[in-house]
């Protein structure tokens, strides 16, 4: 008998459909109300005050702070007499940095807004910043296109976006390999690596410097870390919540184990070294 699969057309290649960059947004803007960032976002403070001084920013200039989250640099641009704006799509986290501005009497104008349709006209800013927030935008060439839309020729971007090697770079990956994210989802760090930097703001900056910078999250342990992160931060939350209790078991061990293998305290607490690429751009 003759083989009939000899004569059988092959099965049709079935290409996954393209990624709804605006439905991953709607997910990311819930995934970042959920918890409450700032209380991560109190880790991170030294980041945005050196990112302001790398910048050298001056009293006056008008301060765009992308993805602002609780206000870390806004605040910071603030207290060197800057006028600072924040923005942020998670209007909790501006009520927060609300109270922040009030408490330490400090003048910020805080918008509610997307980091890809920047609700600014162009040329608007003198200084345009974002410390670990720009770089979770799902659509990144939009977001870097607004960054370098709203800041004047001449002027400066200044970002801070952890390395794919660094302490979130891994945290990021274990989660991912418990919930994984949609196909084709960009890679956040991305925004954290020259390469990455190159492509995305390319032939809008006259001039690029990067320094790998190094910043210290500290807990009481490796159990803290991890009561804190899964309730207050909003992707661990939500990974969390998707998995049944054999998946959150799992996914404890990993981050437990990932904890104890760059912690440098030695006993006693724990220090995760955080390195992230601190980055300047002078606006052509």
């Amino acid at each position: 008998m003759e083989n009939l699969q000899q004569h059988q057309a092959p099965e049709p290649r079935r290409e996954a459909p393209p990624l709804d960059l605006e439905a991953l947004k709607r997910r990311q803007q819930l995934m970042w109300s959920a918890g409450d960032f700032g209380i991560i976002g109190t880790k991170l403070l030294v980041a945005s005050e050196l990112l302001c001084e790398a910048v050298d920013l001056r009293a006056g200039e008008r301060v765009l702070d992308v993805a602002c989250g609780h206000g870390n640099t806004a605040l910071a641009a603030a207290r060197r007499s800057a006028l600072a704006t924040g923005l942020d799509y998670v209007p909790a986290l501006l009520e927060r940095a609300r109270e922040r501005a009030a408490a330490e009497r400090l003048e910020v104008a805080w918008r509610e807004g997307d980091a890809e349709a920047l609700p600014f006209e162009a040329g608007a800013f003198d200084v345009v910043l974002s410390t670990f927030g720009i770089m979770f935008a799902p659509d990144q060439p939009r977001a870097a296109r607004e960054l370098l839309r709203v800041c004047r020729p001449g002027g400066r971007i200044g970002l801070a976006c952890w390395t794919p090697e660094s302490f979130p770079g891994e945290m990021f990956r274990t989660v991912a390999r418990h919930r994984p994210p949609p196909p084709d989802a960009p890679v956040p760090t991305r925004w954290g690596t020259a390469g990455g930097l190159g492509a995305l703001l390319g032939a809008g900056v006259a001039g690029l410097r990067a320094e790998r910078r190094t910043i210290d999250m500290r807990f009481a342990s490796a159990e803290h870390f991890l009561e804190v992160f899964r309730t207050w931060f909003g992707p661990m939350r939500t990974a969390f919540a998707a998995l049944d209790a054999e998946g959150q078991a799992a996914l404890s061990r990993d981050l437990l184990a990932l904890v104890a293998k760059v912690d440098r305290a030695g006993g006693g607490s724990v220090i995760m070294p955080s390195e992230y690429l601190e980055v300047v751009a002078t606006r052509r």
